[in-house]
């Protein structure tokens, strides 16, 4: 499951890539704009500076923007960021792998399950740029909610 922090981090993100070019945003604005705690975005910020994602300027114009083009950071990356690992246990995990106390990892169901789960996140985040993921429109995800909650 994505985290409030993963959430929040995607959301500032997008807001920097529809920046225009040069232009830096206040952690402040970003916030305000994007419904995030302004204490919280700035340890998100901090983490993604430290990833080499962001840029911060300091001073009274100061603020951030990406380090990169848009189109160069994959959505998955910057959730791996944030939250760590894309899988929900560890034993599925490619960056993470551990196996678990309780069972045998190459006869478990349940890993077996999971690491489907892991490799159809990977395969939709990271096959998606933060350019793209900002050029989304809302009502696509509106679609899209709509269809997921039909076929559960």
């Amino acid at each position: 499951m994505l985290t409030a922090k993963g959430k929040y981090g995607l959301k500032a993100m997008t807001h920097l890539a529809r920046l225009a070019p040069g232009e830096i945003a206040q952690v402040s604005e970003i916030a305000e704009a994007n419904s995030i705690p302004k204490k919280f975005l700035d340890q998100i910020f901090s983490e993604l500076r430290k990833a080499g994602f962001v840029f911060s300027k300091k001073g009274k114009a100061g603020g951030y923007a990406l380090a990169k083009e848009a189109s160069s950071i994959n959505v998955g990356d910057i959730v791996r960021v944030l939250d760590g690992p894309l899988a929900p246990i560890p034993c599925a995990s490619v960056t993470a792998y551990r196996a678990c106390d309780d069972c045998d990892c190459g006869e478990c169901e349940v890993r077996a399950i999971m690491v489907e789960v892991r490799n159809a996140i990977s395969v939709v985040l990271d096959n998606r740029t933060l350019a793209q993921f900002a050029g989304l429109k809302s009502t696509r995800r509106r679609v899209d909610t709509t269809r997921a909650s039909v076929a559960a």
